[in-house]
């Protein structure tokens, strides 16, 4: 649909659906997945999703003496525990006091379910309802029944476990790999890209507590490193990268063999930069050989955001992952094309048609000196027969105003009218008219729409005659067009403007004639 169609539509129309307007727009980071993941199919990875939920015993095979400090970055969960519910004589003394008879059958039904809840076969989602239904009361009242005869519940605190979210995908890859070793053929070549969590101080430019790693594994009986540099290229040219750097990786975690943990750059010809990308290493055979692994390992990770930070020149990974709450605020200027409509427009194709007259009439004698009167339609308009005429009373002036044909443009988030580029003064206005979208509208199709929808409220509701006189438009609303308030309200705190100012002079009348 065209921008100038868009403005036309009447905003009660049902003809056009908003959900036909626009595509929907994907979120970056989820673009860079789809990409890396298409990388690594490519490359003859199949995809696997790893363990999520690891316990912390493995950290301390994989990481040996420095498990505690790796688990101070880990997230453990934590759970309510399911408590003992005491039903004593004063419990059921309260119970009784909202209303309800209590007899032996509603007690032993109420014993049930808290015996059920805590062996784990009811959950907390349908506690309130078992509860009511136990009493034989609305699920409103077992609400109250829990929350004041029962307050041991609302105050349980969480007791955590053994288990951890994984912090990186290592962790789920030894899991992983233990389950498929000896059960396919070598060389065995795993890929998956999903979320991990890391307990970080604060969150901040290039920190987050959740992020995805895009991370692959090789194993084969034998893996020269110079395997993990050929990935690195072959995946990262995916992206557009030309040139890589491997540098050692100071860190030396203990899960990889010592002197293979490296570093991955590329360099971007539209960054014009080396930056660093990804990590491969192999993994150790220490810490393989507990999962009961024999071969080789080499493992590379890249961070999904990492990517899209780099590829789309973003600094702050909060913007890029949270663009609503910490990116700038943007709306296109076509955006804001399609949240300026007609307000008034005629309801049936006849008005639409009238509407049509009244612009032609409008054009061939805007320019006429008055006092001057022109019939712009005369005949059967909705079964009654009806005379349009656009006048000027007023001596010594034309027809219409010098700004009646104003064409309204979207420019820079400003919303301005403008004559014909030889008339244009106004600085603002003359960039919107070079620059700027046109919007295909000028200020008289909102004049004629609303004369036009008028016209079509006087046949229906019986009155004589109706007269629409648009005098100096001075907002949007003067020239019969409503703004979107997401829109109005960008423009306000952008500092932008809307501009239609200037004079219409347009009288036009309606009569019904006998």
């Amino acid at each position: 649909m065209k921008t100038s169609e868009i403005l036309k539509k009447p905003h009660h129309d049902n003809e056009y659906p908003r959900l036909h307007l626009k595509v929907g727009k994907p979120h970056l980071v989820y673009d860079t997945i789809w990409e890396l993941r298409q990388a690594y199919l490519k490359l003859g990875f199949d995809e696997i999703v790893n363990p999520l939920f690891i316990k912390e015993d493995h950290i301390y095979k994989q990481f040996g003496p420095e498990a505690p400090a790796v688990l101070d970055r880990c997230f453990y969960l934590a759970g309510l525990p399911r408590p003992d519910i005491g039903l004593g004589m004063d419990k059921l003394e309260k119970i009784e006091t909202l209303s309800i008879s209590m007899d032996e059958d509603k007690i032993q039904n109420l014993k049930e379910v808290f015996r059920d809840y805590k062996k784990g076969n009811i959950s907390g989602d349908d506690l309130v309802h078992d509860i009511s239904l136990a009493m034989d009361v609305g699920d409103d009242m077992g609400l109250r029944i829990l929350e004041k005869i029962f307050p041991e519940i609302r105050e349980l605190k969480p007791i955590p476990g053994k288990t951890t979210l994984r912090s990186h995908m290592t962790s789920g890859w030894f899991i992983s790999l233990k389950s498929v070793y000896n059960k396919r053929q070598l060389p065995i070549k795993l890929f998956s890209v999903d979320k991990c969590f890391r307990r970080e101080q604060r969150e901040d430019t290039s920190h987050l507590m959740t992020y995805h790693s895009a991370s692959c594994v090789f194993m084969d009986d034998e893996v020269p490193i110079d395997i993990g540099k050929a990935l690195s290229e072959s995946l990262l040219e995916h992206f557009g990268f030309e040139k890589f750097k491997f540098i050692p990786d100071e860190k030396k975690s203990k899960y990889y063999i010592p002197e293979t943990q490296t570093e991955v750059y590329g360099y971007h010809p539209k960054l014009k930069d080396w930056v660093e990308i990804a990590t491969f290493g192999l993994y150790s055979p220490i810490a393989l050989d507990k999962y009961g692994i024999q071969e080789e390992v080499l493992n590379l990770g890249v961070g999904a955001e990492r990517i899209a930070m780099i590829l789309h020149n973003i600094n702050d990974i909060r913007e890029l992952v949270y663009p609503q709450t910490y990116g700038k605020w943007t709306i296109s200027d076509r955006e804001l094309a399609s949240m300026l409509k007609i307000n008034f427009y005629p309801a049936t194709s006849e008005g639409r048609a009238l509407m049509d007259h009244i612009l032609k009439t409008c054009q061939q004698h805007g320019d006429e000196a008055s006092p001057c009167e022109f019939v712009a339609f005369e005949g059967e308009f909705l079964g009654k027969n009806i005379k349009v005429k656009v006048v000027e009373p007023e001596e010594g002036t034309k027809l219409l105003g010098p700004a009646a044909w104003n064409n309204i443009y979207i420019y820079d988030g400003n919303i301005v009218g403008a004559p014909e580029m030889g008339q244009i003064t106004d600085e603002l206005a003359k960039n919107a008219a070079e620059k700027g979208i046109d919007t295909g509208t000028n200020y008289m199709d909102g004049v004629a729409s609303y004369a036009s929808y008028k016209i079509e409220e006087m046949v229906v509701s019986g009155i004589e005659e109706v007269k629409s006189r648009t005098t100096i438009s001075r907002s949007i609303s003067d020239i019969n067009l409503m703004l979107d308030e997401v829109a109005l309200n960008y423009i306000t705190s952008m500092n932008k403007v809307i501009d239609v100012r200037g004079p219409i002079f347009c009288t036009i009348i309606g009569s019904i004639e006998d």
